[in-house]
């Protein structure tokens, strides 16, 4: 069995006790993060690697930035999506964990405000995620992408879907992006086992919206054919939010049996 969670930590830096005192009590084999907000010499990877981790980090200054944790060693296999090459924002890693498991933690653009290039930027970054996930199903192997997607999938994953409807994060260009993936063959880990609406994995620091439970659902762990048929569990750990000083995003989880 292995456990694979994704988190946006919103600065590893700023989240290093919680993170390390998450990775101690959950203890996932794999890490996949987000928006690590530093370079590759700025992360902590000797705390990191105290709790058995190995990690493949791919950074940028102050923005964005990406990583993999593992418990078995790793191989990195992309730093930066095929076909998007001229991009320098730092959000795709991808590795061979142990044998055979592929995973890559992606933090896809938010693409906020819609009228500016970002919307644009967003939507072009998705179709260069798809082509590359079609390719990756041609090796017939357990492959899981995970991380923030900046994307609500239906209504029922947004706690005001009419006031969230231009939102780059819900539009209908974002979502049937998103659907063209589950439509290659891969499966969102949480959705295939919690069918209940309203639960979510991200809440903005205003307005008291974690108190209010004001979220939405913008993190997923997708996984091919030969993923989700070993899928035995998945769940949303909302420990992690209610931290003071917490992320503004919590950890996602699923557990395949290999």
């Amino acid at each position: 069995m292995v456990k694979i969670a994704t988190w946006n930590v919103n600065s590893i830096k700023a989240r290093l006790p919680i993170v390390l005192a998450w990775l101690e009590e959950a203890a996932p084999d794999v890490v996949l993060l987000q928006e690590l907000k530093c370079q590759e010499d700025g992360f902590p990877a000797l705390e990191i690697e105290a709790l058995g981790y190995q990690a493949a980090v791919v950074g940028q200054k102050t923005y964005n930035g990406v990583a993999i944790l593992s418990r078995q060693p790793l191989r990195v296999t992309e730093r930066g999506l095929p076909g998007n090459g001229d991009d320098p924002q730092a959000r795709y890693v991808e590795a061979i964990v142990g044998d055979s498991l592929r995973v890559a933690s992606i933090y896809l653009p938010n693409g906020n405000p819609v009228g500016t290039e970002k919307y644009p930027y967003k939507l072009a970054w998705m179709d260069h995620l798809r082509t590359h996930a079609q390719r990756l199903l041609t090796h017939n192997g357990i492959t899981v992408l995970g991380g923030d997607y900046n994307v609500c999938p239906t209504d029922e994953d947004v706690y005001d879907p009419v006031g969230w409807a231009d939102d780059a994060l819900c539009r209908p260009e974002s979502r049937s992006r998103y659907r063209a993936l589950l439509n290659l063959g891969y499966t969102d880990a949480y959705r295939a086992l919690n069918r209940e609406p309203n639960r979510y994995s991200f809440w903005d620091y205003q307005a008291g919206a974690w108190q209010k439970d004001n979220g939405l659902r913008i993190d997923h762990l997708l996984l091919s054919p030969q993923a989700a048929d070993r899928l035995v569990a998945s769940g949303i750990d909302r420990g992690p939010r209610g931290k003071e000083k917490a992320s503004d995003h919590t950890p996602v989880w699923c557990e395949i049996n290999l």
